[in-house]
């Protein structure tokens, strides 16, 4: 049988069916985009633009799957770009992170990525590094679903991140990436749930919301 389409279903009522319907609805949107190439552009930049004077030495990012925006070569145009006498070390103290899963706390533990560095699928067929050494970012940059007002995140629903969040100390600047597409106006928060520090899309920064 051919996978109903989410856009031609009917949106629930109950407040965790519905979560679930614009998980599907959104993600199979995504996968759908075709101006995926100049948003991601898009995006890049404003990230670039974003992280300009921050003096975060390890940042944490995700391996980009279903659509998502891929915020990669972004951050190793950072790790590249440290301005500092010797560029080498700099670019050795610049380290990017990508989460790899505790299978028993349920939570993410960061390992240093690099540009070719050994990888292997966890048990969602993910990439992850593979025996890279465990540090912890100041910076983590999250992927959405979607997004709502006052910087809450619609995930894929499995708690990974807001377990980790909740154990990581100090909490790391959190920063949700997304297209603009994504926003959820109605998204509202459970108890569980943590805003983000921050939301980025591809026109620009959607939360927190300065006025001009």
């Amino acid at each position: 049988m051919d996978k109903l389409d989410p856009a031609r279903q009917p949106e629930p009522h109950d407040p965790a069916e519905r979560k679930a319907y614009w998980r599907r609805k959104l993600v199979a949107e995504r996968e759908r985009l075709g101006d995926r190439l100049a948003r991601n552009e898009a995006l890049q930049r404003v990230m670039r633009v974003w992280m300009v004077g921050r003096d975060d030495t390890v940042v944490g990012a995700y391996w980009p799957i279903k659509g998502e925006f891929d915020p990669l070569p972004a951050l190793h145009r950072w790790q590249e770009a440290a301005d500092v006498e010797d560029a080498r070390v700099a670019r050795q103290r610049r380290r990017i992170a990508l989460p790899v899963i505790d299978k028993v706390a349920k939570t993410l533990r960061f390992h240093v990525w690099y540009p070719g560095c050994p990888m292997e699928e966890d048990a969602y067929g993910i990439p992850k590094p593979k025996d890279t050494e465990v540090v912890q970012p100041t910076l983590l940059f999250v992927p959405c679903v979607g997004y709502g007002p006052a910087g809450y995140r619609l995930g894929y629903g499995g708690g990974f991140y807001d377990r980790t969040l909740a154990a990581l100390q100090p909490r790391p600047v959190t920063v949700g990436l997304a297209y603009a597409c994504a926003f959820v106006p109605w998204l509202q928060p459970e108890p569980h749930d943590v805003p983000l520090d921050a939301i980025l899309t591809d026109q620009g920064v959607a939360w927190p919301v300065t006025e001009d």
